[in-house]
């Protein structure tokens, strides 16, 4: 029997990405599954219904209604979750462990909830790799946010009235965001530094045209990701990264550490030393902030220094956050789809290592 999947519009405030798209809604057509979508589902994206009803969808007020699979970006609320299909697939950014309400509701309706944020990050999984995807877009538009808060041409300048030499731009944290953000800066015609504590990103850091920024600390760990430093390692760090940041324009924080609060890096006494009219867009904001003077979700000014703790910036680009993410669900969800029903293999580790709650694997398929 044909699966039939449902996408309701998302409830989380200030999100406009969607995860399906009128392409990705043709491509699971193609595979057999029936789509059901909200009307006004993909409007804050720029995606019409009438897109998507020609990719074979049907509106219907009601599209979770015998669902066996929804997809979405942010988890629907307790109240929505208790009208899904008891034994349903849930596939989105679900962080079920940062909410007890939230999970309680999803073990009373027996959901089968595939929070796409624990994917393995694998070679196979790129495709599926939500935070990524999202992750590129947050870079770029924090870089455009820094760009507009400055006020500092980034590019050189020869003018009539003299040369404006470059923005001094630092990038802290080297992963897609950063990687992104250096990128995007060095676009934008800025001289650009890259900072991480992983002495394995100099290479990519250097690729993007950026310069390595080094300290002298390392702290590579498993996985591609930043380790914890201890006591000593982060005083001679923040030493070394006080006297440099005295002649920076403009910083962006991306350093992040999976499952903890992210580092403190840039103190409040840091930036005390830091130029008036100097920048800095904490990306890491959501999780408590890269600086000691973040706050999320609002722009300050500290002795003449703007700091800004941007909230949900994929969402900013909700149309090419959208697209991607969607692929992103998509190749996830094919993993459970054959021959337009639902089936899922136990023995396929990107299914038996995302599934919430967490369960022993089994041999076969379960349909």
């Amino acid at each position: 029997m044909a699966v039939r999947i449902g996408v309701g519009r998302e409830t989380a405030v200030g999100e406009r990405r969607v995860a399906l798209t009128p392409e990705t809604c043709g491509k699971l057509v193609k595979a057999g599954a029936q789509i059901a979508v909200a009307p006004g589902l993909g409007a804050s994206a720029g995606f019409i219904d009438q897109a998507y009803v020609d990719a074979g969808a049907t509106l219907t007020d009601t599209p979770f209604a015998d669902a066996g699979m929804v997809l979405c970006v942010q988890a629907p609320s307790p109240d929505a979750i208790a009208t899904l299909k008891p034994g349903a697939v849930l596939v989105g950014m679900l962080q079920p462990e940062a909410d007890p309400v939230r999970a309680s509701a999803l073990q009373d309706r027996g959901i089968v909830a595939f929070p796409l944020e624990k994917l393995p990050r694998t070679t196979r999984a790129q495709a599926m790799d939500i935070l990524s995807s999202q992750a590129s877009m947050a870079g770029y538009k924090a870089v455009l946010i820094a760009a507009q808060l400055t006020p500092r041409f980034f590019p050189m300048l020869t003018t009539a009235a003299g040369t404006i030499r470059p923005s001094k731009v630092l990038i802290i944290g080297a992963g897609v965001a950063g990687l992104q953000a250096i990128a995007t800066a060095k676009r934008l015609g800025a001289q650009v530094e890259g900072f991480d504590v992983r002495p394995e990103t100099r290479e990519q850091i250097e690729s993007l045209g950026g310069r390595f920024l080094d300290l002298g600390v390392s702290a590579a760990g498993e996985g591609g990701y930043a380790r914890q430093l201890t006591d000593e390692e982060r005083a001679e760090q923040q030493r070394r990264l006080a006297e440099h940041l005295r002649n920076v324009d403009v910083i962006v924080c991306t350093a992040a550490v999976p499952g903890r609060p992210a580092p403190k890096i840039i103190t409040a006494a840091m930036v005390d030393g830091m130029k008036p009219g100097s920048v800095i867009v904490d990306l890491a904001a959501e999780t408590g902030g890269n600086c000691e003077l973040t706050q999320p979700g609002r722009t300050i000014e500290h002795h003449g220094v703007v700091i800004d703790g941007p909230l949900n910036l994929a969402s900013m680009g909700a149309t090419h956050a959208s697209e991607m993410f969607a692929r992103n669900v998509f190749n996830f969800a094919s993993l459970m789809i054959k021959d337009g029903a639902l089936a899922m293999d136990w023995n396929d580790e990107l299914l038996a290592k995302t599934v919430w709650p967490p369960r022993p694997q089994s041999t076969g398929e379960t349909p």
